[in-house]
């Protein structure tokens, strides 16, 4: 590989959005010589259903994406051909990196540990505020990518002793069969694989997407469906069963909730979405107010005010949500883990570190109350 390609390689990259800048320059780089934009996979897709004249039924995400021959679902990356349908980008990676697992941000699912992060081109919605919308709003073509099957992904995570795998940035539900196979992969090699998704999908892929990995954090857009149609394209009511199925599976769950103002900010909205986590998924169910910034489609309004964030994790607390947190909010007070219990600080945090962790055993090390998630 000669330095002029690498150096075309890392521009290209930067370009399209492939995310080199925090973490694994070295590893795209030595990844290059794979990048193809015309190299798109042809694996037949799962959870379809063939139906006369070469049209198929997708039934994968809510969409129900019904295709003639030649015609690609809503997602962009996956086609029926000939009335089959293939995903075109299994092992296609445009993002790669290793980042602290508290950037997904997961809170209680191995602190201080590091995650091999990795995407593929392509979303099921279409958020206005979507922050990786380079890559998530786009067709493979359109993005450069480079070849990582799942059993390099997996042996490339126990490379860099990362303990976890984690499907984010973009959508995983539209690269299903590519994580589904990499987390087994990883399992193999006892890596655990964490997913971040805007849960909009069908509860069968679900159901066994949970079988194969061992964390998913819900990014839940609002609370109503008002907002999720004119800002999110996609249906409320999908995302719930989502948390729910997870809620009851033995699968680690955090819930995460982007607070943008005049738009999902509205306090009875924000209690009646905490009373529901309580009562359907659980009071132990971590759950992160984020701060919005202006970015893709809303760039009219400005982020979102830091007591906003406070007022929503205090109504959580209130309706009982035993571990509510601020984020996008640096040396906030609201990043650390307190107890329930006795109220002492467990994890303190700042930003993507942690400073330091008196959660012993997967209990509190003052008074010994357990506190959940995984730990070791």
């Amino acid at each position: 590989m000669t330095v002029m390609k690498r150096r075309r390689f890392i521009q290209k990259a930067a370009g399209a959005g492939l995310a080199i800048g925090t973490g694994l320059p070295s590893l795209c780089a030595d990844l290059s010589a794979f990048a193809d934009t015309s190299n798109l996979s042809r694996i037949e897709a799962r959870y379809y259903q063939k139906l006369p004249d070469r049209e198929i039924e997708c039934q994968l995400c809510p969409r129900v994406c019904r295709l003639g021959d030649k015609e690609r679902g809503y997602c962009g990356v996956r086609e029926n051909q000939g009335g089959t349908y293939y995903t075109l980008v299994y092992g296609k990676a445009c993002s790669l990196n290793i980042d602290p697992i508290e950037k997904k941000p997961f809170f209680h699912f191995l602190p201080g540990t590091n995650a091999l992060s990795l995407a593929t081109a392509g979303c099921n919605v279409n958020c206005k505020f979507c922050q990786n919308w380079e890559i998530s709003q786009v067709r493979p073509e359109q993005v450069y990518h480079f070849d990582l099957p799942p059993e390099a992904g997996a042996q490339e995570a126990a490379n860099r002793r990362c303990p976890t795998i984690a499907y984010t940035y973009t959508e995983p539900v539209v690269f299903y069969e590519y994580m589904y196979d990499m987390s087994r992969a990883a399992r193999g090699r006892g890596i655990r694989n964490a997913v971040v998704t805007a849960g909009h999908i069908q509860p069968k892929p679900l159901e066994d997407l949970i079988k194969v990995v061992d964390a998913i954090k819900v990014d839940l857009k609002g609370f109503t469906q008002a907002f999720y149609k004119n800002y999110v394209r996609g249906e409320l009511e999908t995302v719930l069963e989502a948390i729910e199925l997870i809620a009851r599976s033995n699968v680690w769950l955090e819930i995460v909730y982007l607070v943008i103002p005049t738009l999902n900010d509205n306090p009875d909205d924000i209690r009646r979405m905490s009373r529901w986590v309580v009562n359907r998924a659980g009071p132990g169910i971590p759950l992160h107010f984020s701060r919005f910034h202006p970015q893709y489609l809303i760039k009219n309004l400005p982020p979102t005010p830091i007591s906003t964030l406070e007022k929503s994790r205090e109504i959580a607390l209130a309706e009982g949500i035993r571990y509510a947190y601020v984020g996008n909010v640096p040396g906030h007070p609201a990043e650390n883990t307190v107890c329930p219990k006795c109220g002492k600080t467990l994890i303190e945090r700042r930003g993507y570190a942690v400073r330091s962790n008196a959660i012993k055993g997967g209990k509190c090390r003052f008074c010994e109350a357990p506190i959940p998630g995984v730990w070791t």
